[in-house]
């Protein structure tokens, strides 16, 4: 039974990792390298992670500098960050690209904060589910009713840590988009 536990607790941490790293792709007030954490730009044919082709620094609060290992994937580079989601409008030099990071309006917050939402409520979802196989694998298991009682209870309690680190996180993400 504590194989069964350990892989659902494991599979629930996998999930919260994942919330962490869609929330780090939700744009704030500041620059952050995270930003590009899911930006592949096409080079030489094969779309490639940006932080595999290019430095990404941040010199000033709102002010990204990407500069590729290839000056020949700058156009390739600045095709990707526009087709982005992001919402960025990078400027090529012909050496590195800047982006400024306009400050977000009062509106767009609140869109990003319904997103950061509707992202935690899949993880949250995605930790329920979970807990619905683990359940069921202990009530096939070959163990006596306490066990199987017992087994549910704990994996219950592992669930509500789950979820309540969930609700964390997205409270923290919600203070960050909306402070100015």
């Amino acid at each position: 039974m504590e194989t069964i536990k350990l892989d659902g607790e494991s599979r629930m941490q996998k999930s919260v990792k994942s919330l962490q790293d869609d929330f780090n792709s939700i744009r704030t007030g500041r620059a952050s390298a995270s930003l590009f954490d899911k930006v592949n730009a096409d080079y030489y044919g094969t779309a490639t992670p940006l932080n595999q082709i290019a430095n990404i620094s941040i010199p000033e609060a709102r002010l990204i500098v990407i500069q590729p290992f290839d000056k020949n994937a700058l156009g390739d580079i600045e095709k990707a960050i526009q087709a982005s989601e992001l919402g960025l409008n990078p400027s090529n030099d012909g050496k590195v690209i800047r982006i400024n990071i306009p400050p977000l309006t009062e509106e767009r917050r609140k869109d990003l904060v319904k997103q950061a939402k509707n992202m935690a409520e899949q993880a949250k979802v995605a930790v329920r589910n979970i807990r619905r196989d683990v359940n069921d694998a202990i009530k096939k298991g070959e163990f006596t009713e306490d066990e199987k009682k017992k087994g549910s209870d704990e994996v219950q309690k592992i669930t509500d840590n789950y979820i309540a680190e969930i609700s964390k996180l997205s409270e923290e993400k919600e203070k960050e988009i909306m402070e100015i």
